[in-house]
């Protein structure tokens, strides 16, 4: 099963979080944990990682925290599984091609993984912190599975 990691799932939630006040507003681990239900030692390592790229500025001092380092429209899903997990791959060679796998050489399905890896790629590239702290838009609740247990979508 394919599945995103928790430390990805949270990340977005954080950052979604984080997208819905105004850009300037600085937010401490200890708040967002609270505001989230999050573990906080998760979310400290979650914030941390993110502060390390262009995605999340840090602030030291007694007023000391994070905020968004650029705007909420700007940050895809895909740049926060990016930082997160690493390159975004279906399979081994979806991305990488290095020889990984050793059946690489002689795979059939090989470039059908790569366009179907593109495909996820250029979908979670094109859906941004607003779009997630917004309702499903009307274009996508057909895809809302009723079968799909309580739960899905988070991956905790």
């Amino acid at each position: 099963m394919f599945r995103m990691t928790r430390q990805s799932d949270y990340g977005i939630v954080l950052m979604t979080r984080m997208s819905q006040q105004a850009p300037e507003t600085v937010y401490t681990a200890r708040d967002l944990a609270a505001e989230t239900k999050l573990p906080l030692p998760m979310v400290s390592k979650i914030l941390k990682t993110l502060a390390h790229t262009e995605l999340l500025v840090s602030h030291r001092g007694i007023k000391g925290g994070y905020r968004l380092g650029r705007a909420p429209g700007s940050i895809s899903v895909a740049e926060i599984i990016s930082v997160l997990e690493g390159p975004i791959a279906i399979t081994e060679c979806s991305v990488s091609g290095d020889g990984n796998c050793k059946l690489e050489p002689v795979c059939p399905i090989r470039e059908n993984w790569q366009r179907i890896n593109r495909a996820v790629l250029h979908a979670l590239e094109g859906i941004t912190l607003v779009e997630m702290a917004g309702p499903l838009p009307v274009s996508l609740l057909g895809l809302n599975d009723q079968s799909e247990p309580h739960g899905a979508g988070c991956a905790g």
